[in-house]
């Protein structure tokens, strides 16, 4: 168990114990009114506090109506609940605005439709979970009319059976070419203009394409796709709390049985069984001890661990296709002075995330900023080690990774409905990392976590 100590007041870096989680929604009422929650003034600048945070997160499952927020999320964030406890999935009806969405911005674009490969995009527009194999399966979005599914004759009954949504579907047999069939359904459905591919679609399907239907330029959809896919709807925020809300609680429950002597391996067992104890697989979990965590997504090397450790784990959980990101650092026992400074480090360039990120900022003026700050304090300069040697943040949904990227050069402008990870972590290569990430939401008025940082080195998880 974590020994407890006294370490100097700096250590909590300004930062308050927050009482746990208790609540799925955001403070959204749409995403066209926006509200942020109350702040509190500190040091000159703005940071949402924990009591407000909380206040937030309990309002935000009334204004949704959301079904069970009080009571489920209470069993799920504080202890062990099933899967029914879980909010709703996405609904057809949200799907089919989606669709329509796309297909306006189809038009304006002069594409004569999309095709999207298995993989979050088509889980994103129809709701069908299919993998990528040998064979195409591919759903085709018309600029106008109904979409189409396009598969191999022998998964149809398959296919059928995973679909939540009605759809044509069209079959191709062993022989034939479902690129064709793909160019079939957009004549059928009258439309002009070149084919926009999902980025994540592999090269033989950009190439068949272009071999089987020369009279059609096909290009990139991600024009179409990202800009719907980056900004969330409020039912969207609500399913990323629920999944930062478990991960949050599994963390709490791994922490106090955390012991000497236990390895990587061993503490990512512990997490995985509480993630699962809540009625959701585990999508990821890193758990660095010592030297591993010098390298930000760890080593092949078995570290054991010792009293003044440093401990780095970073996980995250589906919940009906929307995911959680949380790194949490800390040190097993009492910590030196060289990993405080660098524990209060990266919590300082936790706050620069949240006072430089505003509507109409370039995305990448974040992560400027905390490299300004990183640099002037003697890390780095740029990604050099020590220092931080990634990206400041990422865009985070239905995958880990998606757009928006908070990395020098991006000068996409923030907007509402943006959820991004807050993440500047520090390594020293061959000797230990600290990595505080937590995800955030952009309303109205600002960034909003969805879960409330560290407050201390000796208390990561604000128990």
């Amino acid at each position: 168990m974590p020994s407890s100590f006294a370490i100097p007041q700096i250590a909590n870096c300004g930062r308050a114990v927050a009482p746990p989680i208790k609540a799925y929604g955001s403070s959204w009422n749409s995403l066209k009114r926006l509200k942020s929650v109350a702040h509190l003034k500190t040091e000159g600048r703005k940071v949402t506090t924990r009591r407000n945070f909380l206040k937030s997160s309990l309002a935000g499952g009334a204004l949704l109506g959301l079904p069970g927020t009080a009571a489920s999320a209470n069993a799920l964030s504080l202890g062990r609940a099933d899967a029914s406890q879980l909010p709703p999935p996405i609904s057809n009806e949200e799907r089919e605005e989606r669709i329509a969405r796309a297909q306006a911005l189809m038009q304006q674009q002069g594409l004569a439709g999309i095709v999207i490969e298995a993989g979050t995009s088509m889980l994103y527009f129809s709701g069908l979970g299919w993998r990528q194999s040998s064979r195409l399966t591919a759903l085709v979005l018309p600029a106008s009319g109904d979409p189409v599914v396009v598969a191999p004759a022998f998964e149809e009954g398959k296919l059928r059976e995973l679909m939540v949504m009605e759809m044509e579907v069209r079959t191709w047999q062993e022989h034939e070419s479902p690129f064709a069939m793909i160019g079939g359904v957009l004549d059928d459905r009258g439309a002009d203009g070149a084919i926009g591919l999902e980025r994540t679609a592999r090269f033989f399907v950009a190439d068949g394409l272009r071999s089987v239907v020369p009279s059609r330029e096909v290009v990139s959809a991600t024009p179409v796709v990202s800009p719907l896919r980056q900004i969330k709807s409020p039912r969207e925020i609500a399913l990323m709390q629920a999944a930062n809300d478990i991960t949050m609680a599994a963390y709490r429950e791994t922490y106090p049985q955390i012991e000497t002597g236990m390895t990587g391996s061993d503490i990512a067992a512990l997490m995985n069984a509480a993630t699962r104890a809540r009625g959701v697989d585990p999508v990821f979990t890193l758990a660095l001890v010592g030297e591993a965590s010098s390298y930000p997504h760890g080593s092949r090397e078995i570290h054991t661990l010792r009293e003044r450790t440093v401990i780095l784990m970073d996980c995250g959980c589906d919940v009906h296709g929307y995911k959680s990101d949380i790194s949490r650092t800390w040190v097993h026992g009492e910590p030196n002075a060289e990993q405080l400074r660098v524990w209060n480090t990266v919590c300082r360039g936790q706050d620069i995330v949240m006072e430089t990120a505003r509507l109409g900022t370039p995305i990448g003026a974040i992560d400027d900023a905390v490299r300004r700050y990183y640099d002037a304090e003697g890390w780095g300069p740029n990604y050099g080690p020590p220092g931080l040697t990634h990206r400041t943040g990422h865009g985070i949904g239905m995958d880990v990774h998606e757009d928006q990227f908070v990395v020098r050069g991006n000068e996409t402008p923030l907007e509402a409905g943006m959820c991004f990870s807050n993440e500047p972590g520090i390594y020293l290569p061959g000797r230990f990392g600290v990595r505080s990430e937590d995800c955030v939401y952009m309303t109205e008025d600002g960034p909003q976590f969805f879960t409330a940082p560290a407050p201390r080195i000796n208390n990561p998880m604000g128990i």
